[in-house]
């Protein structure tokens, strides 16, 4: 898939259509589905939803399971908890999907009932609990308002992004969402002459980044904060590992700010509707990279 370069002015037509969902039947327009298509609820909370809405179907179906098992058969059926466990984390992730969650969500409501159990059952110490409440807090406490969770990326892209920055001349490279830092500290060694920085809006994966770059004398630096405080005129090339939830946004600011000549490029996700410039295939063990020269 090839394209031109964008054209800063006039808009591309994608930010018109910021709201518009894939197209769906009228039957699977559910109540779930409905209030995330209009966006009435944050990810955090339509997750609770989807576990509450989850829990009271698997106790009706139970409870209607255990009926018709005393009129009709005249026994007294009741389930076992680890089959209401399994009932419960595969309702919860199909109502993730109706709902139009992100794919990942999934996986989450398909192991927390599965994980909670398994706890309970092997009588998990409570410090253990508090142990994993705060990493997790540390690195995902802002996934509820960001809508990106925490990807690593993997060496065969900090490769292919270090092929794609113009050579001719010293660069501002900003990695958003820099995670443990690998990528920028890549860049930093092989491009000694730019400036390259990271930010992370978790405080755990920043500071782990920070001191590694202390401890390999890195250039590259490290920040933490939200990237859309940040002006992305003041770099040259934007790289970004989000999530499909916040390409658009991105694509706006971006658009609004970047400077003609520079370069903005995505791992993985695309911008809805905005043909990138190129693409580069990862191969079988990496995503695409999305490209986007602004003029």
């Amino acid at each position: 898939m090839m394209g031109g370069a964008l054209n800063k002015h006039p808009l591309a037509p994608a930010r018109l259509n910021q709201d518009i969902t894939p197209e769906m039947s009228v039957r699977s327009k559910s109540f779930l589905k409905r209030l995330s298509a209009k966006k009435r609820l944050a990810p955090a909370t339509l997750a609770i939803l989807v576990q509450c809405t989850a829990f009271i179907t698997v106790i009706l179906s139970s409870w209607a399971i255990g009926l018709v098992a005393a009129v009709y058969f005249n026994t007294d059926l009741t389930l076992p908890i680890y089959v209401l466990v399994l009932m419960q984390a595969m309702v919860a992730a199909l109502f993730s999907k109706l709902a139009g969650m992100a794919s990942w969500w999934r996986w989450i409501h398909l192991c927390f009932p599965i994980a909670v159990w398994l706890m309970s059952h092997w009588h998990v110490p409570n410090e253990l609990y508090l142990t994993g409440f705060v990493i997790s807090l540390s690195l995902f406490w802002t996934t509820f308002r960001s809508q990106v969770p925490f990807f690593p990326s993997r060496p065969i892209v900090w490769q292919q992004v270090a092929k794609l920055i113009p050579q001719d001349k010293p660069v501002r490279l900003i990695d958003i969402g820099s995670g443990l830092g690998d990528m920028a500290m890549h860049i930093a060694k092989f491009r000694p002459d730019g400036h390259v920085l990271g930010i992370e809006i978790a405080p755990l994966p920043w500071l782990i980044s920070y001191v590694r770059a202390k401890i390999r004398r890195s250039s590259a630096m490290f920040s933490l904060g939200d990237y859309r405080a940040l002006d992305f005129a003041d770099y040259d090339v934007i790289f970004a590992y989000l999530s499909p939830a916040a390409m658009l946004a991105l694509w706006e600011k971006a658009h609004q700010e970047m400077l003609p000549g520079s370069m903005l490029i995505s791992l993985e996700f695309e911008i809805p509707g905005v043909m990138p410039s190129h693409c580069i295939d990862g191969g079988g063990h990496s995503p695409m990279l999305y490209v986007w020269h602004i003029t």
